[in-house]
């Protein structure tokens, strides 16, 4: 699906900030990541730090396939967007649990923070050209 410079530009931005977020999983943001593991989840911290290396690998490839696998950018949009639903309730934790991490102090960071998840959604749908490739798809479809 062709995108425009504007919609590049800014796949780009969200891919680079994807890879270092996916680093700082696995580096020098480990703990301020595992603040944001569900509490629902088990409580183990070996558990926890699994998780939180393994979402940081999953950020990291998603973050250079968005860069760089422009002939099938429109599905890594879609997954990435799937992977922001999936992590959102790590997100829910951390402001239903009051437990601060990345700055986010107080309850009412915590609750903006929340807001943001469906702009990262539609930013990776828009993006990578995955609005329109679901568009098209749906016409055909009909």
């Amino acid at each position: 699906m062709k995108t425009n410079l504007i919609q590049k530009i800014f796949r780009y931005i969200l891919g680079a900030s994807m890879t270092l977020a996916g680093i700082g999983h696995l580096t020098f943001q480990r703990d301020e990541f595992q603040a944001q593991v569900p509490r629902w989840l088990p409580n183990d911290p070996a558990f926890m730090d699994f998780v939180v290396l393994s979402s940081g690998l999953v950020e990291i490839g998603l973050g250079l396939l968005l860069m760089f696998w422009w002939k099938e950018k429109h599905k890594v949009g879609i997954a990435l967007a799937i992977f922001y639903v999936l992590i959102f309730p790590g997100n829910i934790s951390q402001y239903t649990n009051d437990i601060s991490a990345f700055g986010l102090d107080t309850e009412q960071k915590r609750l903006i923070r929340l807001f943001f998840q469906p702009v990262l959604i539609l930013w990776a749908l828009w993006s990578s050209g995955a609005i329109k490739y679901l568009r098209n798809r749906k016409k055909d479809n009909s």
